[in-house]
């Protein structure tokens, strides 16, 4: 599917605030409400359009900590880690990466002991490496119109 530039501004308003309606968005793009909820239909069918999320504090649900831990797997234990990673409730986000590690995880904890905890469950699967976030500078999912 090709996205002209109306279906970048629905796209635009959707990441702003996914829970406005198609009039509110009709009337930023500048075409009906119908026209809208027909577009957004078609981008979901597509696959671009991949979901609606709930954005959480995660401070506020009594994580205090943030961490960024990277991943380098002992032979033979990239699989198994692979399939033990999705358990892991603490893990926000994980790639997969190139380099000298094979992983990097985004892990939310409830303090150092919790970050402890996780940790010694890593240590199973390779070396590990973490880095604590003080803060987030840029947080979003930026549009990136190619035109």
């Amino acid at each position: 599917m090709k996205l002209d530039s109306i279906n970048w501004n629905i796209l635009e308003c959707l990441q702003q605030n996914s829970r406005q309606t198609n009039t509110e968005i009709s009337k930023h793009v500048g075409i009906t409400s119908p026209a809208v909820a027909e577009r957004i239909r078609k981008m979901e069918d597509a696959g671009i359009i991949d979901g609606y999320y709930t954005k959480l504090s995660y401070f506020e649900t009594g994580h205090q900590l943030k961490a960024i831990i990277t991943l380098r797997a002992f032979m033979g234990k990239l699989k198994p880690f692979i399939l033990k990673v999705e358990t892991f409730k603490e893990v926000i986000s994980c790639y997969r990466i190139t380099g000298s590690e094979n992983i990097v995880m985004e892990v939310v904890l409830i303090d150092q002991k919790h970050l402890e905890h996780f940790i010694d469950q890593l240590i199973l699967y390779g070396e590990t490496r973490t880095q604590i976030v003080l803060s987030n500078i840029i947080e979003n999912n930026p549009i990136i119109d190619p035109n």
